[in-house]
């Protein structure tokens, strides 16, 4: 599909971007009515198999889940293959590269409870806004879970599940991630 007509598309669900956005295949995109997708200038998504040769096996996926939810992307920032999927908010700084088939999740998808998640009361769902700071970089099927919020410059590890806050120029890895080394 060209990119051009699915900017249209875009516009007509109210989706928010700068100028310069690069779509390279078609990302899939729902945005819940009320709430708020913004994408920030010179940014690249990659939702095609060839357009990051790491092996993307998704197209990149932007959802906003509930009438509050945001998804806020800042400028120059890179995607492929992605999934972020937000029930309350999930920001992204300037300059930040995500890697392929990274999945960034403000939320738990079903209650933990069993009565809850078996009733399925959707407010019973935990979540907790993610907040991803300037000029970092997730590597390749990394995990990045509700509530996490990291630092400028941090760079996360190719597979790494993380959850927690971590300071600024951080290197986090593994499963649980750990911060392994400060960056200067």
């Amino acid at each position: 599909m060209n990119s051009n007509y699915y900017k249209v598309i875009m516009k007509l669900l109210k989706i928010k971007y700068g100028s310069g956005l690069h779509l390279y295949g078609c990302p899939i995109i729902f945005n819940k009515r009320g709430a708020t997708i913004s994408i920030g200038r010179n940014v690249t998504i990659n939702s095609s198999f060839l357009s990051n040769l790491v092996g993307l096996y998704s197209r990149t996926i932007l959802i906003t889940r509930t009438s509050e939810a945001k998804i806020k992307i800042g400028d120059n920032v890179g995607i492929s293959g992605a999934t972020i999927y937000a029930r309350s908010s999930i920001i992204i700084g300037e300059n930040t590269m995500i890697g392929g088939n990274t999945k960034i999740l403000d939320n738990d998808f079903h209650p933990i409870e069993i009565e809850d998640r078996n009733a399925d009361i959707k407010e019973k769902i935990g979540t907790r806004p993610i907040v991803i700071g300037k000029n970092c970089f997730i590597g390749c099927n990394a995990l990045i879970l509700k509530g996490t919020e990291l630092g400028d410059g941090c760079v996360v590890g190719a597979g790494a599940v993380i959850s927690g806050k971590f300071p600024s120029n951080s290197v986090i890895v593994g499963n649980p991630g750990k911060v392994i080394k400060l960056l200067h």
